[in-house]
């Protein structure tokens, strides 16, 4: 059983919230929510709230006799961008320069499975490696038969 919330319009950069949300990917809920409140980032606390929400919509649905917040897993985070606000600072000689205030949006995926990885199969890596470095001496061989024979 999964809960989702997201949070819309969230002030800050998404290439800075994206830096924080690798590091509680996979974390349980109260872990992901003790980190957050140990980092100095400004972008720790609303992530913080919606992985709060998504924990707590999970148990709307399901109920606590079933589960218990300490059971939830975060599965998925995805931070997109929003909109860039755009104001201008006044300077020297009649100029102004631009400034950028972004915004993202964020949408956490809490879950009671625990998160799969992707494996990678290495008994099919080492029988290909086995396999060239058996053919390489027969390429070789070859090589030195043409040579002979070119020599001749």
């Amino acid at each position: 059983m999964e809960g989702k919330a997201q949070s819309r319009y969230v002030r800050g950069s998404a290439r800075k919230m994206r830096r924080v949300a690798a590091l509680v990917k996979g974390m349980a809920v109260d872990r992901a929510a003790a980190v957050l409140r140990a980092l100095p980032k400004s972008a720790a606390t609303p992530l913080a709230k919606v992985i709060q929400s998504a924990a707590a919509n999970a148990l709307a649905v399901e109920g606590t006799a079933h589960h218990k917040r300490a059971d939830f897993v975060v599965t998925d985070v995805r931070i997109d961008g929003g909109p860039i606000a755009r104001r201008f600072r006044p300077t020297g000689m009649g100029r102004a320069y631009r400034i950028r205030k972004r915004y993202c949006h964020v949408s956490v995926v809490v879950s009671d499975e625990p998160l799969q990885e992707k494996r990678t199969t290495e008994p099919a890596k080492v029988a290909n490696k086995a396999e060239a470095s058996s053919a390489k001496p027969a390429d070789s061989e070859k090589k030195s038969t043409a040579k002979a024979k070119k020599s001749s």
